[in-house]
């Protein structure tokens, strides 16, 4: 009988499942495949749910489920050997925090597929969350943009009357808070100090589209980056910028011209960053994009600490909902969760402090946004993770690994099989082994 396991989520807030009851009981009936769900209080499906659509609600450690498919990091001591785990690892770059945990699913000879490396033949993800958190990333970067506002004791605020997405009970409730609010800003207008109003998109991805998605219910104009400066002042509109990689970074040699697959290989070995020329026009900056340190950042240090001498200056609240530590902005320096979203980066100390007080720009930069639409993230997710289902359930991860039976996508995101690096990842040794021991 085939068997998956539901592994329980023990991060603060983390609540979605991949696999919803629905679609448990769909494989049930037309697959025959079983499913062992972990008990947990902290689902937005429960228990009871899960039962109806006849799965087992047991421990999953040491059962017979032989595929575990799970949403965030799971614990260094829950792997076993021969098992295969389906999760977001969050350790293809490298991520020191979790090393510890790959080389744990190594030393257990157990396998492990990463969601993230799901791709299409053009390097699109198939399995995602990004738009579920494009829209949380943007509410709770407009609600922290009205505690900023107040704090400075900025007139008129229309943000002010923003709940937090945690508070919203499903995205029908989301949606018209953003009605609200454009209500809001035609009656108020926006403060005459940030207008033009201009909130840019960093990328044009799923996150940036599902964050765009909500944005447009609010009263805007579309202006292309390099038209920016002839934006005017606008009392009830705000302004909306998509960038792309072009409007990110040029070529180091004069003479050459950008080209984005050239860019993707080369990275800043041949790009230079420029996206800073545009910070100026923003009152806010959501960052959307995929970053590694293959490429040059978008806001640095040494430049947020020169932008904010300028006593014009607008830029207010950065919702980094791609969120690598110092990574696309240099000063995320931590991750934020849903109760305490935001952090402020303190320019002259160099470090930030919690809340939205202080000398330097807030960022939003909570690293489970989704979580804060559960049920509904869940269900679209378990749509698109719904195929692949009977065929981990069928597979033989027994087997040497190029006898392994799996569609392209799915063998391309093994990151680990049976203990050992696949030949893709193999480049992540370097960090396994700086662990020592």
């Amino acid at each position: 009988m085939n068997v998956i396991g539901l592994r329980k989520e023990e991060k603060p807030f983390e609540t979605r499942v991949p696999v919803i009851p629905e679609h448990v009981d769909m494989l049930k009936s037309r697959h025959n495949i079983n499913f062992i769900v972990e008990p947990s209080e902290n689902r937005a499906f429960n228990a009871e749910e899960y039962m109806e659509a006849k799965a087992q609600i047991l421990p999953l450690k040491g059962s017979s489920a032989q595929v575990v498919l799970g949403i965030k990091e799971m614990p260094d001591d829950f792997f076993e050997r021969g098992k295969a785990y389906v999760f977001f690892s969050h350790t293809i770059k490298g991520q020191p925090h979790n090393m510890p945990m790959l080389r744990s699913i190594m030393t257990a000879k157990a396998t492990l597929i990463d969601y993230e490396r799901i791709l299409d033949d053009k390097g699109k993800r198939l399995i995602y969350f990004g738009n579920w958190a494009g829209m949380a990333g943007l509410s709770d970067t407009l609600y922290i943009l009205g505690q900023r506002l107040e704090v400075e004791h900025m007139r008129p605020n229309p943000f002010k009357h923003m709940k937090r997405t945690l508070e919203c009970k499903d995205l029908s409730e989301l949606k018209d808070s953003f009605r609200a609010l454009a209500k809001q800003i035609e009656i108020e207008g926006l403060p005459k100090r940030l207008r033009p109003f201009v909130i840019g998109f960093a990328g044009y991805g799923n996150v940036s589209r599902g964050a765009q998605e909500l944005f447009d219910l609010l009263p805007h104009e579309s202006v292309q980056p390099d038209e920016l400066a002839q934006t005017t002042s606008q009392q009830n509109l705000l302004y909306k910028s998509v960038f792309r990689e072009e409007h990110m970074v040029e070529p180091i040699d004069p003479t050459a011209k950008f080209n984005l697959q050239d860019y993707y290989s080369y990275g800043k070995g041949k790009y230079k960053p420029v996206f800073e020329r545009y910070v100026p026009y923003l009152t806010v900056l959501l960052n959307c994009i995929y970053w590694s340190d293959k490429y040059p950042r978008l806001v640095s240090k040494d430049f947020i600490k020169a932008h904010w001498k300028d006593k014009h200056r607008r830029l207010r609240v950065i919702g980094d909902i791609s969120c690598d530590i110092e990574g696309a902005i240099e000063f995320t320096l931590q991750a934020t969760n849903p109760a305490e979203p935001a952090f402020t980066y303190l320019i002259k100390k160099d470090r930030i402090t919690s809340g939205v007080s202080g000398e330097g720009p807030v960022v939003m930069a909570v690293d489970n946004l989704p979580s804060e639409l559960p049920r509904e993230s869940s269900t679209s997710f378990s749509a698109s993770l719904l195929d692949y289902i009977p065929i981990l359930a069928n597979a033989d991860f027994t087997v040497p690994f190029d006898q392994l039976h799996l569609p392209r996508e799915l063998k391309d995101a093994v990151v680990v099989y049976q203990g050992n690096l696949t030949e893709n990842y193999e480049y992540l040794r370097k960090y396994t082994e700086q662990l020592g021991g």
